[in-house]
């Protein structure tokens, strides 16, 4: 099988894995929605949440893969994988002993965290006080998360991607069996939630472990820190993880902002992103996470040729997937919301408001997957400053366009400002890494990206049409609204798929050529 071959069948295998574990975090959410409505009690557990969720974006997941994946290809490639997996050793002793100094750090400044984050939940103390006890019971998922995220990494290194990308999936488990457990025997609902994240946490480390071993790794511990390659992976984690920093900063702006607009802004933005980081997660992620092994041993052995021929293929094929999502859930956002979120104390009017929310993020969803594959694409050759670079411009451009936006346009105006910061770090990435590789086929991908803008748009066109045939503002027909939804999206997928093949549209031929070799068997 050719190279992009692999790059395929393995962002396929990721695909296949985030998709389960997204549909369990909706079935996650749709529970937590309907336990907590969206309220002062919902926005008291979403800022609590982001405390450990914004820890792991910059100490485990998020930067972890940026160093660790690039350092163990080349130790794979140029010497051997016993050199790796000494390597592998030292750096999980490592991230034990780190993020267990951050856990206990974060549970400790837990109140001046909070006080930062969500300043207007000071003129409630009630509210404050509660926060504070969720986010010090969910700390400790930071702890598993990060010795996750090395463990996935080294898998990734040698190319294993299901289990891995299957381990988000065990951490929805444990949410959704904790709450089951718990629900009835605490009276606080929100504590249930709390205590199920730092389980799922748990199993999302545990999942792994089996595979880990049997792929030639151990966890016994090394303290030999003087490694050159724990070294340059740190080198490497550290700038990625002040670009991620500054990322995830934009979502920190967002809630802060939020936080002095009426009660349930903060929900809103929260069940928005969430449904837009299952495109994201699902293509843009798994795109990254498959092509980064083989874009960085492309750069270990200064190929650079078929560095840039991969990403660019990984770009244009993960744009003919993705674009038609961010059209699909702009014009499916009200039924979408409506049968995942409307029971119990979700409202309409939580729908409604959403919907606009998500509405104005999609926009962005294009940039936030292509991010991904170009930030990829520099940490391949160990360049992990760039994408810090663009990060503070897009730090700069969300900041500014959020204090304008949302005094006209409220929590909605914070969502558009980060698919617009969004946009403009996916532009500023891409002009950085063109003016290095010179190579890159500019115009083929702007072509075939306004082919599957054109085939998505007929699509949205006739998703938009069949939805007005039966009303989406009410409870109730949870059966019937689902199956009709699902057939609404399947005749979407078929119109999206046929408008392509008329526009001859080569990435789409591809992905169906491939599922016909899957069908067949062969290879």
């Amino acid at each position: 099988m050719t190279e992009k071959g692999n790059i395929a069948r393995s962002a396929l295998s990721m695909t296949a894995a985030t998709s389960i574990s997204r549909i369990l975090g909706f079935i996650r959410d749709m529970l937590v929605a309907k336990f907590l409505g969206a309220g002062g009690l919902s926005d008291s557990f979403f800022v609590a949440f982001r405390v450990p969720n914004l820890l792991r974006e910059l100490f485990a997941e998020g930067s972890m893969s940026s160093g660790v994946i690039p350092v163990l290809s080349e130790y794979n490639a140029t010497k051997g994988h016993e050199a790796a997996s000494a390597l592998v050793r030292a750096a999980f002793t490592f991230i034990v002993i780190v993020s267990g100094l951050v856990c206990i750090a974060g549970i400790f400044f837990a109140p001046q965290i909070i006080n930062l984050i969500a300043p207007g939940f000071s003129s409630n103390p009630e509210k404050f006080t509660h926060t504070v006890f969720l986010t010090r019971i969910m700390v400790p998922f930071l702890f598993f998360v990060s010795i996750s995220a090395i463990v996935m990494g080294a898998l990734n290194s040698r190319k294993v991607f299901f289990v891995p990308a299957m381990a988000s999936a065990w951490f929805n488990v444990g949410i959704i069996s904790t709450i089951a457990a718990l629900y009835l025997g605490l009276a606080n609902r929100s504590v249930a939630v709390a205590i199920g994240v730092t389980i799922g946490g748990f199993f999302q480390f545990a999942s792994q472990v089996p595979s880990f071993y049997k792929n030639g790794f151990t966890l016994r511990p090394s303290f030999t820190f003087s490694h050159p390659g724990l070294k340059k992976i740190g080198w490497l984690i550290l700038p990625a993880t002040v670009g991620t920093a500054v990322s995830q900063f934009n979502v920190f702006i967002s809630t802060i902002l939020a936080s002095y607009l009426p009660a349930g802004s903060i929900t809103y933005l929260y069940y928005a992103m969430r449904l837009i980081q299952f495109p994201v997660g699902v293509f843009g992620v798994a795109m990254g996470m498959a092509v980064l092994p083989s874009l960085s041993e492309h750069a270990a052995k200064g190929d650079f040729d078929s560095l840039t021929n991969d990403f660019t293929f990984s770009l244009k094929l993960l744009f003919s997937i993705t674009i038609p999502s961010m059209i699909g859930l702009a014009s499916l956002s009200e039924p979408i919301i409506n049968v995942l979120f409307q029971h119990g104390h979700f409202d309409y009017q939580a729908v409604r408001g959403t919907a606009t929310a998500l509405l104005c993020y999609s926009a962005g969803i294009w940039a936030m997957v292509g991010v991904r594959v170009l930030a990829s694409t520099f940490y391949s050759m160990q360049d992990t400053r760039t994408p810090v670079r663009t990060a503070v411009f897009t730090l700069i451009i969300n900041i500014s366009m959020s204090i304008i936006l949302m005094e006209r346009l409220s929590y909605a105006g914070l969502a558009l400002a980060n698919a617009l910061a969004a946009s403009a770090n996916f532009l500023a990435l891409f002009y950085f890494l063109n003016k290095r590789l010179r190579h890159i086929e500019v115009r083929g991908i702007v072509w075939s990206f306004m082919k599957t803008l054109l085939a998505s748009v007929v699509m949205g066109g006739a998703g938009w049409y069949l939805v007005h045939f039966r009303k989406w503002d009410g409870t109730g027909h949870f059966l019937v609204k689902s199956l009709y939804l699902v057939f609404i999206i399947g005749v979407c997928t078929a119109i999206y798929f046929a408008a392509a093949h008329v526009l001859k549209s080569e990435e789409v031929d591809y992905i169906t050529k491939m599922f016909k070799r899957k069908i067949t068997g062969r290879t």
